[in-house]
C-alpha cells in the first residue's frame, strides 16, 4: 500500500518504499520468530550466537558494531547468554581492556541444532524472489543501510 501523504514526489516515493520495506520485514520477522522463540533465545541472543558460530570469537565491541547494537544493549544480551552458559567472556592477555566473546560447548550445541532449520525457514520465506532478485535485494538493502548510517545523524539535528 502506498503512502497517502501529499508531499512532493520524492517524499511520497520514499515513504511508499519505506512502508513496503517495513511491512515485508515485519512479516518475515514474524514468520521466522517461532523457531528462535522455541529455542529459548531472544532475537538479539540468536544474532550474537549466529555471529560467533560463523565468524568465531570476537571482542564485545566488534560484535556490537557488527550487529548494530549499542554498547549497553550488547552487554545485556551477552550477560544473559553468559548466565545461561551459552557464551563466556575471555579477557585478552595482551590488552586487558579487550574482552572476547566465545561460544561455550552448550551454546555451540544449541546454535548447531537451531541454525540449519532457521536457514530453511528463511529460504522458504524468500522463495517468492528469484535468485537474481535476492541478490539485488541484498545489494539495495546494504546500500540503504550505508546511506542511513551516513545521512541520518546530521538530518536528525534540529536546524537553527
Amino acid at each position: 500500500m502506498p503512502s497517502h501523504y501529499k508531499g512532493n514526489e520524492a517524499e511520497v516515493r520514499a515513504l511508499s518504499a519505506f512502508i513496503n520495506l517495513v511491512r515485508a520485514t515485519d512479516s518475515i520477522t514474524g514468520k521466522s520468530s517461532a523457531l528462535i522463540d522455541q529455542s529459548g533465545l531472544t532475537h538479539g541472543q540468536f544474532a550474537v550466537m549466529e555471529a560467533l558460530y560463523h565468524l568465531g570469537p570476537m571482542c564485545q565491541h566488534t560484535l556490537g558494531k557488527k550487529l548494530l547494537r549499542s554498547g549497553g544493549n550488547i552487554t545485556t544480551v551477552i550477560d544473559n547468554l553468559e548466565k545461561n552458559k551459552m557464551v563466556r567472556r575471555v579477557r585478552n592477555p595482551k590488552d586487558r581492556r579487550e574482552i572476547e566473546i566465545h561460544l561455550t560447548p552448550k551454546g555451540r550445541r544449541l546454535i548447531v541444532r537451531v541454525f540449519p532449520e532457521h536457514a530453511r525457514v528463511i529460504e522458504k520465506l524468500f522463495s517468492g524472489l528469484t535468485p537474481d532478485e535476492q541478490t539485488e535485494l541484498r545489494r539495495i538493502a546494504a546500500k540503504l543501510g550505508c546511506t542511513a548510517a551516513s545521512v541520518c545523524p546530521g538530518m536528525l539535528k534540529k536546524e537553527k
